[in-house]
């Protein structure tokens, strides 16, 4: 898969590509379908792993040719050693956890650098449905409440204030609208929110003296 299969396919994972450097050591937590990892591999050079559930997308992994490994992503990245990847990828899959913080936690430790994508909820047609009453539903929250696997809402802020309590440093931050950066009041205009972290420096001892 090139750029421009991407771009069509995907834009907002075409605008995520530019953040990873080839030929570097990559997972995919929740990597659906895979396209993400086959553009990586192909096109970038990059060594990949994927993390699904769903056995369709499995499927489709393996016909990929994706390194993929069936688990459901609330039981940890155990598997993996401190520091493994170069890059850990969660896009938009982290609502649909149940334990965010733990699962931030193993993605810092097993990655130097990370990058997830959710739903903003601070999205305005979000916020208008709630002060009409109703739950929001939109292109990227297509579900209706009674059917969709999102069990966590969160706005660009709180994902900040979450990122810097599990270790994690906000290297960029940008929200898309259908896979274009949105610059003029981002939490309100940007559906798709977007983070590239890193884990925060250890304190250096300070030796007495």
């Amino acid at each position: 898969m090139n750029f421009s299969e991407l771009s069509r396919l995907r834009p907002d994972l075409a605008f995520i590509a530019d953040w990873i450097k080839p030929q570097t050591q990559v997972l995919d937590v929740g990597c659906g379908d895979g396209v993400m990892l086959d553009y990586l591999q192909t096109d970038r050079a990059c060594h990949g792993y994927g993390i699904e559930i769903a056995d369709d997308k499995v499927l489709e992994c393996a016909r990929r040719h994706i390194n993929v490994i069936q688990q459901d992503m609330e039981n940890g990245l155990g598997m993996f050693d401190d520091n493994a990847f170069d890059t850990v990828l969660c896009l938009s899959s982290l609502q649909m956890m149940k334990h965010v913080e733990p699962l931030l936690r193993d993605i810092a430790r097993v990655g130097r650098e990370a990058i997830v994508s959710f739903p903003n909820f601070g999205y305005w047609p979000h916020r208008t449905a709630l002060l009409m009453g109703k739950m929001p539903v939109s292109k990227s929250l297509p579900y209706q409440w009674y059917d969709t696997p999102n069990v966590r809402c969160a706005t660009i802020y709180d994902f900040s204030d979450l990122a810097q309590e599990v270790g994690l440093e906000v290297m960029e931050c940008v929200a898309l609208h259908e896979g274009k950066p949105v610059t003029w009041l981002p939490n309100w205009r940007g559906s798709l929110a977007v983070f590239r972290l890193r884990k925060l420096p250890s304190p250096k001892r300070v030796q007495s003296l």
